[in-house]
């Protein structure tokens, strides 16, 4: 894999986050796991998040309905950080659950929305 092209990536993986992306290895995990790490990391931060038709704060409300809507609670987490680091409100957020609500179901919704406030209450300490 491209050095730059990963570095280009890590780069803007920061500044969505406003932290930089650590993604430890895991207790048993192979060392072929950090090819699988650095792939993931290159296609979402380097290819997926650098187009330009839309801007960060509407990709962030997509990838935040995304991950709800798939019910991945640790990528959720991630994308709500990223969502509030580029300037969506926790109402917006809240408008969004209740859109999901609507279209993928209560239950649905309601599990992710704890991870949601989850995130909230992260940032009332930061």
């Amino acid at each position: 894999m491209d050095e730059q092209a990963q570095q280009r990536a890590l780069d803007n993986a920061e500044r969505l986050l406003g932290t930089p992306l650590v993604i430890p290895m895991g207790p048993g995990e192979p060392a072929s796991g950090a090819d699988f790490r650095a792939l993931a990391t290159a296609h979402t931060f380097g290819d997926s998040w650098t187009r330009t038709a839309l801007d960060d704060r509407s990709r962030a409300l997509v990838s935040v309905a995304i991950a709800a809507t798939l019910g991945t609670h640790e990528p959720l987490r991630g994308q709500l950080r990223i969502a509030l680091n580029v300037g969506v409100t926790k109402d917006q957020i809240v408008d969004l659950f209740v859109h999901l609500e609507a279209y993928a179901g209560a239950a649905r919704a309601f599990d992710t929305y704890q991870v949601a406030l989850a995130v909230f209450a992260e940032r009332e300490g930061e």
